[in-house]
């Protein structure tokens, strides 16, 4: 049975993604959940004011020095969105991605969130041991929005998070009632809207002139799409409305998102490997909402 205890957030410093923070303390306050703030401890950080190692970081308040950094970028509501959840700190050295993989397992999280740019970002979904690291993984990660940027930061914080419509890109694998599972489960919690799509392989055939697309080949995978769509709703007892595309995973899902005015996507592509894994990093970089890859 799904459900969300324990959230494993890997924190940079000074750097810190506000968003990702307050995405994480709605799903915290929604779920009753325990917040695990892990700080791996680099030169920039130590620089910063965390300390190096020993006895000291324990003592040192992380959660209130990022509250305090954050209304220097005029969020005056992090406070108040933190107050009252249960946050436990962790500070590390070493490796990020082996050091996110390790407190996941000893915490025994139930969901890591990152934030889509950044140090632990790139360390744990794009640095050199990633891969192998990430094997050890066994929850969903949450991305937020890879478009956020310092420029639009004061207006993404002015909007309090919410999920009001949940959009699930599968590909009809094993895999697929899992991340339907988990798509449904947070829809149900936040009472949202759900969606379901699949993005078929890109049918065009290179030609001279240009790009040929098979009109016969294409119906047909839609129709499969649709009729396979159509068993797992059955098979799972659900119902949601259904997105069936063409082409380039990314620039599809980021249509399918618009079009059902989604607040995050649940995305069947962890660990990488297949037609949606294999674009997953393409899908977290496209999409403009968070993104749960399962």
């Amino acid at each position: 049975m799904l459900d969300i205890k324990k959230i494993l957030l890997p924190v940079d410093f000074p750097n810190t993604s506000l968003p990702v923070i307050h995405q994480a303390a709605t799903l915290a306050r929604r779920f009753q959940a325990e917040i695990v703030a892990l700080h791996v401890v680099t030169q920039e950080s130590h620089a910063a004011g965390v300390p190096e190692g020993g006895p000291k970081p324990a003592a040192w308040d992380m959660v209130a020095e990022i509250v305090k950094r954050a209304q220097k970028q005029l969020d005056h509501s992090l406070g108040p969105a933190l107050e009252g959840l249960s946050i436990h700190s962790v500070f590390l050295g070493g490796d990020t991605a082996k050091a996110i993989v390790d407190t996941a397992q000893a915490q025994k999280a139930d969901l890591i969130m990152l934030p889509s740019r950044g140090y632990s970002f790139a360390q744990f979904l794009l640095g050199s041991e990633a891969a192998e690291a990430s094997n050890g993984i066994e929850c969903p990660v949450w991305t937020s929005a890879h478009m956020e940027s310092r420029r639009f930061l004061p207006s993404l914080l002015a909007q309090e998070f919410a999920i009001g419509s949940v959009l699930c890109a599968i590909d009809f694998t094993p895999h697929s009632e899992i991340a339907v599972s988990w798509a449904a489960y947070i829809a149900g919690e936040f009472d949202a809207r759900l969606t379901l799509a699949h993005v078929t392989y890109d049918v065009g055939i290179w030609a001279p002139g240009g790009t040929y697309v098979n009109p016969k080949l294409k119906a047909e995978l839609v129709e499969d799409a649709n009729r396979q769509m159509a068993e797992l709703q059955r098979d799972m007892g659900i119902e949601a409305a259904v997105f069936i595309g063409s082409g380039a995973a990314p620039k599809v899902l980021s249509h399918a998102a618009q079009q059902a005015k989604a607040d995050l996507l649940v995305n069947e592509c962890y660990p990488y490997g297949g037609n949606l894994r294999l674009h997953g990093f393409g899908v977290i970089s496209a999409v403009p909402i968070p993104v749960l890859s399962v």
